[in-house]
């Protein structure tokens, strides 16, 4: 039983335009062949479908959408179910929630990690394949995308229901495999916390797990002998600017189940460079190369820990922004008497809400806060 998974996938810029015109085939026809390969085929579905009217909700971060030619081209290259744990699911609220549910169930494709509260959100699929029974658990950092009790959006990153969603799985099916979308986005290595988070996954039982969201590809590890994927980087998200950057480069994975034994490879692609395309990678050395010395450092604790902080150190700015508006008394009187404006925005908030809510830039929001006290 092969089943293949690949990362974010949002038909918009050049690729929206070309499947407007169902030009399916000029994007990813190249790479159709090796999803047809599979026995069942996910990835994640980086937007949400919208087709007129919707309004976008207040976040942090762009407002992703497609039309559901961005779902046909979804099918048309292959693949049976996508992934709508993401940051990106709720962006047009409940209305782009309902659409992307329906669209997908018209033209036969699976969905999990999202849904229209968080009861549907956080269910598990479960499919038959080849005889054998497979749980896909599908869940996300905190952002601006998570499903409650009565709205809709993505399933949320919490380990603890996660290892109860996970030993359940184990008892229903024989194989389990956890996606999660989350990550630091632009930095090719996984945060501490998540390689801990991901380890208590296999403990619990997963069988695989497989990470997306830094639109950049990460490396992997080999934990009781089940494999932990940091990171598949963009499968087709087209940008303005980005060329020949790790944007640019991803790769997909295949697992391979025979009855106790899970075999699994990497298939790496190039994808919306000069050209709004899919294609194999032709420097297969290169990015073996790369991909080593990433998984050097992941399995090394200290290593990672070093890499880590000098990232930090790299983007201590952006936290210290923060908490950049005037805060000497004398503002702070003559506001608070109505003489002087507020020079918070909700902007701004929203900016601070996103650092103190999403995991990742939680992360590094007490790492940096850590920092400047002992300064």
């Amino acid at each position: 039983m092969k089943i293949l998974i690949a990362g974010d996938f949002c038909p918009c810029l050049r690729v929206a335009d070309l499947f407007e015109q169902e030009k399916y085939s000029s994007v990813l026809g190249d790479i159709r062949p090796i999803v047809e390969t599979a026995d069942y085929a996910i990835v994640n579905f980086e937007c949400t479908v919208t087709k007129g009217g919707e309004k976008p909700i207040e976040k942090q971060g762009p407002n992703l959408q497609c039309s559901e030619k961005g779902m046909e081209a979804v099918k048309w290259v292959g693949f049976d179910c996508v992934t709508l744990a993401n940051n990106h699911f709720y962006d047009f609220g409940d209305k782009g929630v309902e659409n992307t549910l329906v669209g997908c169930n018209k033209i036969g494709l699976d969905t999990v990690g999202g849904g229209i509260n968080i009861e549907e959100a956080s269910r598990v699929l479960y499919k038959e394949i080849n005889d054998k029974k497979v749980a896909i658990i599908n869940c996300c950092e905190h952002e601006f995308s998570i499903a409650t009790k009565d709205t809709g959006g993505s399933n949320p990153l919490k380990p603890i229901t996660q290892y109860y969603a996970i030993q359940e799985a184990k008892r229903k099916s024989d194989y389990v495999i956890v996606i999660v979308h989350g990550g630091q986005e632009h930095f090719q290595l996984p945060l501490p916390r998540m390689v801990e988070t991901y380890r208590f996954f296999v403990d619990a039982g997963a069988d695989a797990v497989i990470n997306h969201h830094q639109h950049c590809y990460s490396g992997y590890e080999v934990y009781h002998k089940k494999p932990i994927f940091y990171g598949l980087g963009n499968f087709c998200f087209d940008d303005r600017v980005e060329r020949n950057k790790p944007w640019n480069e991803g790769f997909m994975v295949l697992l391979e189940f025979e009855q106790e034994n899970l075999n699994y490879s990497i298939i790496p692609y190039e994808q919306c460079n000069e050209y709004p395309r899919v294609v194999k990678v032709t420097d297969v050395y290169k990015f073996n190369k790369k991909i080593e010395e990433l998984n050097s450092i992941i399995v090394d604790d200290e290593k990672l820990n070093n890499v880590v902080f000098e990232f930090y150190n790299g983007v201590g700015k952006v936290c210290e922004n923060l908490f950049e508006p005037i805060q000497n008394r004398l503002y702070m009187a003559a506001k608070h008497r109505g003489l002087l404006p507020s020079l918070v925005r909700k902007k701004r908030i929203l900016r601070v809400k996103n650092h103190v809510f999403c995991e990742s830039h939680q992360d590094k929001l007490k790492w940096w806060l850590d920092q400047y006290l002992k300064r």
